[in-house]
């Protein structure tokens, strides 16, 4: 099942919008596109009720992907793209056959009011035990919302891409991540922005109100640590366009704020196991829950 896009459809309005998403980056890649459907096996008497007969099972498990695949082929014309179904529970399976793919994406339904968007239960389960990359789209997600507005100022996927967003920690970068965040700005042909969020080590920030200089002499360092880290990656890529921001504060809070004009955030989940459990890393869970753009996870050592 390698080198091809894997979308976790389950027929709402996030995993429509999750395997749109991933039908034009399986293009932008120029690899094929599974719909992975898992459905959980009803227990005999519930199955046996009315409402939950063979004939409704086989309406969810078979027609709703197939129907949704038509639609993905006729708006995404080139695109090879299958169906398979799988029995079992949904996040076990979604990190099983993420193993031997080249990416796994996931929906993200949006929050009541103004406060961001809600990785379900599965989606945060799938992703703690999943060591391949994993792309989290919020429902309503539409193709325009990646580009730049056109020049009346409305949204158009006929324009520029806007620029890929990196979460970036100069101190330990792992290049599986930064080279997944530099390979998707070269796919889209737009620029990358790399973000660091720092705050004063507590020493220092005791010493700040008595020497105000002193924030100007850590915040150049921190300026001159970060571009000394990507110096190599602009040898490496030298056609991408790199815009380096330091910001004081937390780096979930500045990643987000940059969410609002990119196409993708790119940050990294170091893999932990622990006898608790796996864990996402509190600056990913922040990022997932709060991003407006598409979010990938890359699972690093």
């Amino acid at each position: 099942m390698s080198r091809t896009v894997i979308v976790g459809f389950d027929g709402s309005s996030e995993s429509r919008a999750a395997a749109e998403w991933a039908a034009r980056e399986a293009k932008l890649r120029e690899l094929p596109l599974k719909l992975v459907h898992v459905w959980e096996p009803v227990p005999e008497p519930m199955a046996q009720a009315p409402l939950l007969g063979a004939e409704t099972q086989q309406h969810w498990s078979e027609r709703i992907p197939r129907e949704a695949a038509d639609g993905l082929r006729l708006r995404h014309p080139g695109v090879d793209i299958t169906v398979e179904q799988r029995p079992g529970r949904p996040a076990e399976v979604l990190a099983d056959v993420a193993g031997g793919a080249e990416l796994l994406v996931l929906g993200s339904r949006g929050l009541s009011g103004v406060g961001g968007f809600l990785v379900s239960s599965v989606g945060q389960a799938t992703l703690a035990h999943s060591e391949r990359p994993v792309v989290f789209v919020r429902a309503g997600e539409q193709a325009a919302d990646e580009h730049e507005p056109d020049p009346s100022g409305i949204p158009s996927a006929a324009g520029a891409y806007r620029p890929v967003v990196l979460g970036f920690d100069p101190v330990s970068p792992d290049a599986s991540v930064v080279e997944f965040a530099f390979e998707a700005a070269v796919r889209r042909g737009t620029g990358l922005r790399v973000v660091h969020g720092w705050v004063p080590a507590p020493y220092y920030a005791y010493a700040l109100p008595a020497d105000p200089d002193l924030f100007t002499v850590l915040a150049k360092q921190q300026a001159a640590a970060l571009s000394e880290a990507l110096r190599p990656w602009r040898e490496r890529y030298p056609a991408v366009d790199i815009v380096e921001e330091c910001r004081t504060g937390r780096a979930a809070d500045a990643l987000v704020d940059a969410s609002r004009e990119a196409s993708l955030v790119v940050v990294g989940r170091r893999v932990r196991r622990s006898p608790l459990g796996a864990h996402i890393g509190p600056v990913t869970h922040s990022v997932l829950h709060h991003a407006t753009a598409p979010v990938a996870v890359v699972s690093h050592g």
